[in-house]
């Protein structure tokens, strides 16, 4: 596939500031994101990250470059406190649940999975594990320790912050925000407060552990990001993808830890935005902890996504009832343009028409206003505008019938190849959506009534809409044309 013409410019959270996106090779990208800690079930909060860099990806091929994309999978050294102190998550849910936190990892993986297709989320093409990758680990801790940027106290070893002025440049932290008890926790054994941890004695009855130079132990959270990266991309690569809550302190060490050890890293950082629930923070503790699972359950995955889109990457969404609603709406829109473009093109003429101008450029001007919107750093709900945009023109020519199958079928490609090849939300439009049946012959009457309004007989157009109405549709006239949907 040929690379498509582009001026793709992404948000650079290392340099604050949206840049063109060159990638170090041409025509191609090497992607790593961040993967779930595989411990529980996995919720919406994951859903907007990784419904995110799935359209990224889905754009960077839709624009004809190869793409390896890499997302890991944490099963070792993820601490409860998201730093240097506390149990072992997976360790803990493990001894809670009576079960070996490897088979722990297992199951909550394959959940894992299972929620991603099910949103139409498209597999990575690797799926790295932290505790497959514990010698590529000790090599990178032994060489730091060997270039003075890391040293051994008792069995852990620290990552020595001071010894790498540069620390800090990606969350923009200055060392006096970076003081004991901010953050990260204080260990005795440091020799200063801001050192991480590279690796961690296996105390007491920790059962996750690997013999390493300093005793039997297990690696850090950090570490483990930068060995499996560098192993499937190169010791410099495109895009580093995550949650803001990474930034700092994961992303920042890993920078650190990386730089210190080789050249590059990754050259664009991008990270998605966190998602509230009714305008709070969503969360265990506060009881509007959604899962995945449980929102698949209320709703299909197309408008879940539509949902999610609808927000910035890098903007916090809010998960609402009429959110989701507004979401189904339009996609209720979407379907219906490109049922009643199939319908019209089955028994248009092949020769050209009087209406194919006025179609071709409005399909011009929807593709180009799709890609003009994910060219600014992947600014999917100007996209998504673009393509609801498209309905009105859409709706008007076919109401007046005069464009042949060609142009037809090219402006029912816009919807299909940019609203589902690269967002993901169109779906099967023939098929039924959110609830309610798909009828091509109720699109038919609706291209039938809104002929008869322009031919003021709105005696016979109001006829139609009373028996659709009896028979449980309900029809809604907007400025955009149409639409229709089934009463429960």
């Amino acid at each position: 596939m040929a690379l498509r013409d582009h001026a793709l410019h992404v948000h650079n959270t290392l340099s604050r500031s949206k840049e063109r996106f060159e990638p170090l090779a041409e025509g191609q990208v090497g992607i790593y994101v961040c993967g779930p800690t595989v411990y529980s079930d996995t919720h919406l909060g994951h859903a907007k990250s990784y419904v995110s860099f799935d359209v990224i990806v889905r754009y960077l091929r839709h624009l004809g470059f190869k793409v390896r994309y890499v997302q890991n999978i944490t099963d070792v050294g993820h601490l409860t406190d998201d730093a240097d102190e506390g149990e072992d998550k997976l360790g803990k849910r493990a001894r809670l649940d009576q079960m070996h936190p490897m088979e722990l990892a297992e199951t909550y993986t394959r959940l894992y999975l299972r929620d991603m297709d099910a949103l139409k989320v498209e597999r990575a093409d690797i799926y790295p594990r932290a505790s497959g990758h514990i010698s590529e680990q000790i090599n990178i801790i032994e060489e730091l320790m060997e270039r003075g940027n890391a040293y051994e106290v008792g069995g852990n070893v620290y990552f020595s912050v001071p010894s790498w002025e540069a620390y800090g440049k990606l969350s923009g932290r200055q060392s006096s925000e970076q003081e004991a008890g901010h953050r990260v926790e204080v260990r005795g054994d440091k020799k200063d407060p801001r050192d991480f941890a590279l690796w961690k004695v296996a105390e007491g009855g920790h059962i996750l552990r690997w013999k390493s130079p300093w005793g039997w132990g297990f690696p850090g959270w950090h570490v483990e990001c930068s060995a499996m990266s560098v192993k499937y991309l190169g010791e410099t690569f495109d895009i580093h993808g995550g949650g803001l809550e990474n930034q700092f302190p994961h992303h920042e060490c890993e920078i650190a830890q990386s730089n210190a050890v080789g050249d590059g890293f990754a050259r664009y950082w991008l990270h998605n935005n966190m998602i509230n629930v009714d305008g709070v923070k969503m969360g265990k503790s506060l009881g509007n902890f959604i899962t995945i699972e449980d929102a698949l359950r209320d709703h299909d995955p197309e408008t879940i996504r539509a949902f999610l889109l609808m927000t910035h990457y890098r903007s916090p969404a809010n998960y609402t009832t009429d959110g989701l609603t507004s979401a189904r709406n339009g996609l209720d829109r979407l379907h219906g343009a490109v049922r009643a473009l199939t319908e019209a093109a089955a028994s248009a003429p092949t020769d050209p028409q009087p209406g194919d101008a006025a179609l071709g450029a409005a399909t011009a001007k929807a593709d180009a206003d799709f890609h003009a919107a994910m060219d600014d750093d992947f600014n999917t709900p100007i996209a998504i505008a673009a393509l609801y945009e498209f309905v009105k023109p859409v709706n008007q020519l076919l109401a007046a019938g005069n464009a042949s199958q060609g142009v037809l079928l090219a402006a029912q490609d816009v919807f299909m190849a940019l609203g589902e090849g690269v967002l993901g939300i169109m779906g099967d439009p023939a098929a039924a959506d959110g609830g309610m049946a798909a009828d091509p012959f109720i699109d038919l009457l609706l291209v039938v009534r809104n002929e008869l309004k322009q031919l003021k007989s709105f005696e016979l157009a109001d006829r139609i809409r009373a028996d659709l109405d009896t028979n449980g549709v309900e029809v809604k006239d907007t400025k955009d044309g149409a639409s229709w949907e089934r009463r429960s």
